[in-house]
């Protein structure tokens, strides 16, 4: 296995939040009815640097909430080990509001396809938005989003790694080969 090439270092992940943040307050012209909700493991510490930003830059704590989407993904059968359920936390009810997922990787859209499915079961959204570190194409269903941080072009062979300093004690995006 060849070894992995970083495409986004430390400080680049911390300007790409940063630009992500202030477009989110731009396109919704502040985050007054928004919340922030990130999509297990990863996308739930992107979501709170996120609202840390935006806080910020505005003085406005967003409400961040986490997703599992565990039990709506739709490979479910497919996987030999039995999965691990946690809880979802949403802080504030989400009917009416303008949500905004955020997640590591776009790839197929099948995991947002799931987090969508998981969040109406819990409300009517007003709108459900898309925030992504990086997007690396190859999608499988008509989802795009409508933040990213870096768009990544990719082999279906290549692996996309993000780490974050909360989880893998490093902030860092690296591509590889399977």
């Amino acid at each position: 296995m060849a070894p992995n090439k970083t495409i986004l270092d430390e400080a680049a992940v911390r300007r790409a939040l940063t630009r992500i943040a202030h477009e989110i307050l731009e396109r919704n012209k502040g985050v007054d009815n928004c919340v922030l909700v990130g999509i297990r493991t990863r996308g739930i510490y992107l979501a709170r640097r996120l609202a840390d930003r935006i806080n910020r830059i505005e003085g406005v704590q967003v409400p961040v909430g986490e997703l599992d989407i565990t039990l709506y993904r739709d490979d479910l059968t497919e996987k030999t080990e039995q999965p691990e359920v946690r809880d979802s936390d949403l802080p504030v009810e989400i009917h009416g509001k303008t949500v905004v997922l955020v997640d590591d990787v776009l790839f197929t859209g099948r995991t947002v396809r799931a987090a969508m499915d998981a969040l109406i079961d819990r409300g009517r959204p007003h709108m459900i938005q898309l925030a992504v570190l990086v997007d690396r194409g190859h999608r499988e269903l008509p989802i795009r989003p409508d933040y990213v941080g870096k768009n990544i072009p990719t082999s279906k062979d290549e692996i996309v790694r993000v780490e974050v300093s909360e989880h893998d004690q490093r902030d860092e995006v690296s591509i590889g080969r399977k």
